[in-house]
């Protein structure tokens, strides 16, 4: 389990990053069209899973609009947001932003991503939400680069994420 905090208060994960070096665990997450979405499916590109509480707070906000600026720079990498938000929130939220480069993803439906990734968040009142995270994964599925956000509000790394994925 991951200790994090919310400005300054302890809350814990139900686990940890998958680990530098292995393979990262396949997911089925739901997009803002209701289809689904698996790691399989980005097999021959690499991916930055964007992990976060919710889209309607500052943090999480700005690091979409951070990924979305920087993916246009990018050549062979998806970037998947992934959060507990309605699809429905989240194309509300990417259409009003403006928000077109980026795979918007829920773990509404399944509610197994948190737990294989080790980001669920099991007590406070973030309760059932994920913790901030990013994890980068290589063109054959293996995880290159984690990152565990130490404090809810504030910001990854984004330097490091993007550098782990040229």
């Amino acid at each position: 389990m991951a200790q994090i905090t919310l400005k300054g208060a302890t809350i814990n994960t139900i686990g940890n990053l998958p680990k530098v070096g292995t393979a990262a665990p396949d997911f089925k997450l739901v997009k803002t069209d209701l289809s689904e979405v698996t790691l399989s499916e980005f097999k021959g590109k690499k991916v930055i899973l964007n992990i976060f509480p919710s889209l309607d707070t500052g943090i999480c906000s700005l690091s979409m609009k951070k990924f979305n600026q920087e993916a246009s720079t990018l050549s062979n990498v998806a970037i998947v947001c992934v959060s507990k938000d309605l699809p429905f929130a989240q194309k509300r939220y990417c259409d009003a932003e403006g928000i077109s480069n980026l795979i918007t993803a829920s773990d509404f439906r399944y509610n197994t991503f948190g737990v294989d990734y080790g980001v669920l968040i099991i007590d406070s009142g973030f309760h059932g939400v994920l913790s901030r995270a990013v994890v980068v994964i290589d063109e054959n599925g293996t995880v290159t680069y984690t990152e565990q956000v130490p404090e809810i509000a504030q910001e990854p790394n984004y330097d490091a994420a993007l550098k782990a994925v040229k």
